[in-house]
């Protein structure tokens, strides 16, 4: 049975988000981005429930920290044009989590799996405005040795836990 992904409250998180970034993108203070979400980090992380009143929180605090690999945004351009929330075992095969925002990634999936998987598809868009993905295997020029993918030996084996 497949899911449908709720494209307004997809769009409501993404232009909630993009606002509060733009305001922290200032080159006169060049770091007020990274201490926000720094500190968006933390306080999600001690209480996830506060996703509650704002959930675009996440998309914030994972922004520009989670990779997209090229094949996977063939899948992410699919659901989002049909509004399907993928399953997570098809989900977590798409993303790249930097190593350092597993702890909060992990609680906030046991406390709203959905949440998770809406907020990355927030970054999926905000990454890729404009952008049409195509098949080819680019090679990403950031260095991703902070981020892990799903293989036999990564996070979602080791963490992986029905509920």
């Amino acid at each position: 049975m497949t899911t449908s992904l709720n494209l307004a409250r997809i769009d409501e998180l993404k232009e909630n988000a993009y606002s509060n970034i733009e305001s922290y993108n200032d080159p006169d203070t060049p770091n007020a981005l990274e201490q926000f979400t720094s500190q968006i980090k933390t306080i999600l992380l001690a209480d996830p429930k506060l996703l509650n009143s704002v959930p675009e929180y996440l998309p914030i605090a994972l922004y520009d920290k989670v990779k997209f690999p090229p094949a996977a945004k063939l899948k992410w351009s699919g659901w989002i044009e049909q509004g399907i929330l993928p399953p997570w075992n098809d989900f977590k095969t798409t993303v790249a989590f930097n190593n350092a925002d597993l702890p909060l990634v992990l609680a906030v999936r046991e406390y709203c799996e959905t949440l998770l998987i809406e907020s990355c598809a927030v970054l999926y868009l905000l990454e890729n405005e404009n952008k049409v993905p195509s098949g080819n295997k680019e090679k990403d020029q950031d260095d991703n040795d902070d981020y892990v993918e799903d293989n036999d030996d990564g996070y979602y084996d080791q963490y992986d836990e029905e509920h």
